[in-house]
């Protein structure tokens, strides 16, 4: 075989390797989203599909005119303009935000201890991290419906301490919505701090010590600075997911706690009116590409810098 077949052969894996996953995007990410926006630049109507209007091909060119002619961005007026649709923004991106703290708190500890830990003490407590997360998502989320019930394990267990005197009514509120979606997103928070501080060199506290820098001072200068990458993944992994979170504050939360999730829902499969639905899972996909767009601006500036 001759160096330049070698070459070419070369070449055209180097391009598979950018091709396919562009194709696989484009398939799965790209193409669904057209449709998506298309849809959200309808309009509602009493018929089968529920929006107009709709790209007849045997009208060839003039039919093709008249399908662009007719969207309209009324929809997104609407949303801007009914405080409803605002509201459910604002209140998902609130709780998207308290939730990613309050993971960011109780993760950073846990990770960090399961890096300090032996190589074989890592592995378990890992495991023991991921291994609740293999159940079905719908069973654990119902398992936390009996347990904040009124007559719920939470409940009886307070009482049994003598913590309360009557039982708690924890369902329907914000609080429950939070504690599922803790529970749910922790592994998405801890497994990147994870990853970062393990690979965190150990003899940049020992010289800080040895200098004369206490260990709290030495984690605030060294330790966290480090784990930055490690944070903004973990931040971004629970924050995007849990701004569009459906199912958890259905199950968990009050009819006067709506989330975006629940009212894209609501308007797809109850009020049957797509292009409202396409509009709101739009917004909702540009709002979230801001904080990944920030990120990205900030890494290339950090790789520009050095």
């Amino acid at each position: 075989m001759s160096e330049r077949t070698i070459a070419a052969r070369r070449r055209w894996a180097s391009r598979l390797v950018i091709v396919i996953p562009a194709l696989w995007l484009a398939a799965f990410f790209l193409v669904p989203f057209l449709i998506v926006l298309k849809l959200s630049l309808s309009q509602t109507a009493v018929a089968q599909p529920p929006y107009v209007p709709t790209f007849d091909l045997a009208a060839g060119w003039q039919g093709l005119r008249d399908f662009f002619a007719a969207l309209s961005a009324g929809n997104y007026a609407l949303l801007a303009s009914d405080s409803l649709y605002v509201t459910s923004y604002l209140r998902s991106l609130r709780i998207a935000a308290i939730s990613t703290l309050i993971l960011l708190v109780i993760g950073y500890p846990v990770a960090y201890g399961i890096a300090r830990a032996s190589r074989r003490a890592q592995l378990v407590l890992v495991a023991a991290v991921v291994l609740p997360f293999l159940t079905a998502f719908l069973i654990r989320i119902y398992a936390w419906v009996n347990i904040l019930q009124r007559e719920g394990l939470l409940n009886d267990a307070l009482l049994g301490l003598g913590l309360i005197g009557d039982p708690i009514v924890w369902l329907s509120t914000d609080t429950a919505i939070y504690i599922g979606i803790v529970y749910s997103y922790f592994p998405f928070m801890v497994l990147p701090l994870y990853a970062t501080l393990e690979k965190m060199d150990e003899s940049l506290l020992e010289a800080a010590a040895d200098l004369g820098c206490p260990w709290w001072k030495a984690f605030w200068l060294i330790t966290v600075p480090l784990s930055w990458p490690g944070i903004i993944a973990g931040a971004l992994l629970c924050f995007i997911p849990i701004a569009g979170e459906f199912v958890i504050p259905d199950l968990l939360g009050g009819s006067d706690s709506l989330m975006i999730g629940q009212t894209l829902w609501t308007e797809f499969f109850t009020n049957k009116d797509w292009p409202a639905a396409a509009a709101l899972a739009v917004v909702l996909l540009v709002v979230l590409l801001v904080p990944i767009a920030i990120y990205q601006h900030l890494q290339a500036r950090e790789m520009g810098s050095r």
